[in-house]
This record gives structure tokens, sequence and C-alpha cells, in this order.
């Protein structure tokens, strides 16, 4: 299943992808189908069983998302003017869409994942994953805009991967580690080098304001299948500056679940960005950095693809 997150009269509402050009809103379309059946207090059954809120409805886990394939299927069953008479059903391309996790409860990121970028960068590979944290008031959705900050003239894009916790979890052990995860999305770790650098902690450089994209989709796992064999491809304006295989990785999607776990509890849609391949901006020659009215987008074989525009602050 494909699910985002979208906007509708000011609210963020949960949804999935029927076909390539319509969104279905889950809630909604399960307490239509809650009502036909005859079901008492459909609103309020569907509130319980498909709740509008992404992080609500991953932490309900399989029966969520049982619940959510009978209402997409009853929506693919009605006449499309129909669906869309209800309100259940929107133009895809006319939605704006939000992160898929808008408020996810953590956002853990992972640095030097990908050898050739550590490379490039003259760091050290490290022995355990090396994690650093993002605030959710980063976030940006597919066709958002990334600010350019006025304090700098370094920022910089990092296609990743990311991961999205369905069942949470202490110590998970590796073999177990897959079982809890409701899906992946697409991440573009923006940072701003300078603020990144001159000091021995990332936080600043991680954190600026509109900085960190996802999207378009959260694709559930049983549909993407094996998370490491996806291609990452990151340009800039159109030209292609990163490309690689998540099969790369240092550290794979279990040995992060199971080095993270061991020192914090995974909750419901956490966000794991699972770090960027080679190919970023500051170590070209010469360096380059993204300016206003610049377009960039990360592909990922399986998740579509992310794409934002750069605005001056």
């Amino acid at each position: 299943m494909k699910l985002a997150t979208f906007e509708r009269s000011g609210e963020a509402r949960l949804g999935a992808v029927l076909g390539e050009r319509r969104l279905v809103d889950l809630n909604r379309a399960a307490a239509a189908l809650a009502r036909s059946r005859g079901v008492p207090n459909p609103v309020e059954r569907a509130a319980a069983s498909v709740p509008s809120d992404a992080t609500a409805f991953l932490a309900l886990g399989r029966p969520a998302f049982e619940a959510a394939r009978e209402a997409l299927d009853h929506v693919e069953a009605l006449a499309e003017e129909a669906a869309e008479r209800e309100l259940l059903a929107l133009a895809l391309a006319a939605t704006k869409l939000l992160p898929p996790v808008p408020r996810p409860p953590k956002i853990l990121c992972v640095a030097r994942n990908y050898a050739e970028h550590a490379r490039e960068a003259g760091l050290e590979l490290t022995e355990i994953p090396m994690v650093f944290a993002r605030f959710t008031n980063t976030l940006v959705g597919d066709g958002g805009a990334i600010i350019a900050p006025r304090v700098s003239e370094q920022l910089d894009w990092e296609g990743e991967l990311a991961v999205v916790i369905g069942k949470g979890g202490g110590h998970i052990a590796r073999g177990d580690a897959l079982s809890h995860v409701a899906g992946y999305s697409i991440f573009n770790d923006v940072t701003v080098r300078d603020y990144q650098f001159r000091v021995t902690q990332y936080t600043a450089g991680k954190n600026f304001r509109a900085s960190g994209p996802c999207g378009p989709y959260l694709v559930s796992a049983d549909e993407l299948g094996d998370a490491q064999a996806l291609e990452i491809t990151t340009t800039v304006n159109g030209e292609v500056k990163q490309s690689a295989s998540t099969a790369d990785m240092l550290f794979d999607v279990p040995a992060l679940i199971e080095h993270i776990s061991e020192w914090i509890d995974l909750e419901p849609g956490d966000v794991i960005a699972t770090g960027t391949p080679a190919g970023v901006g500051f170590k070209r020659s010469p360096p380059e950095f993204l300016r206003a009215g610049d377009s960039v987008a990360v592909t990922i074989s399986g998740l579509g693809t992310l794409a934002n525009t750069v605005v001056a602050e």
C-alpha cells in the first residue's frame, strides 16, 4: 500500500494512492464502508480502526492496514464520480502532500553509512552506526520549499532512504528488526555545511528551518520488498549528482534498528534516515551548493520521487 498524508481544509489527513492519479481519504472511506454495511456509529468506528492521523494509524499495526485495504477496495469499486461526490477520493496531482508522517515521535539520522561518501568527505568509517537527531518541525513535504538560510551559502543535498517504524520496542534483535518496519519513504537530509562542521556535533547544521524534505509516500514494507536493493538518484536542476544502491550501506536496515533500539525505545511513526551516498556538493571541485530557484529531486526505485524547490529565507 502506498500511503500519503495530505492537506484538506487546513487539516492533515491520511490517504492511500489508488491507481496513478487518485488519492483516497482512508478515514472517510472506512466510514463509508461501515455505513454501507449498516454498522452503527460508522464515523466513530472509522476513527477507531483507520485514524486520519498517520502516527495513530501506524500504532494500530496490521489491523489498521487490513481495514485500510478494505476501505480502499470499497472506493475502487465505486464509480469515480460517486467517490468524488462523497469526498472519498481526490485528484492526486491537485493535492498538497505533507510528509508521510507529519509529526514523527523521533527522526534519527545516520552519518557515514556509505563508504564512498565517507571517503569523499575525508572522514573515517565508524565501527558502529553514527546517529544524530533531527527535529520534527524541520520537515517539508513533496513539492514544498526548502529554505536557503540568510546566514549561510553552504546549503547541500543528501538523498537517503527513510525507514518508518510500525511496531515499537527496545533491544530489538537483528532477526526481528524488519517486523518492526511499517514501510519506507525518501528523505533529503539537506545540510548547512559551515554550521555542521564548525563544531563537533551536527545539530545546528542538520536542523535549519524547512531543511528536511520527506515523501512523497510511505510505501508499506510488503509492497516494497527488499530495502537493500534500491537505486538512489539525486538530481539538481535535472543534473545527476548522486547515484548509488542501498546495497552499498555499511549498516543495513536491521543493523540500524538493532543498534538504535539498544539505547532508546523505538515508537510507531519514528523515521530513520539511513545515510547518504557519495556525490554531495561540498566535496565537489569546485564545491557546489543549493541556491534559491534550484530544483532538487531524490528518486528511489519503488518509492517514487521527492521533488522540492529552493527559496530564499
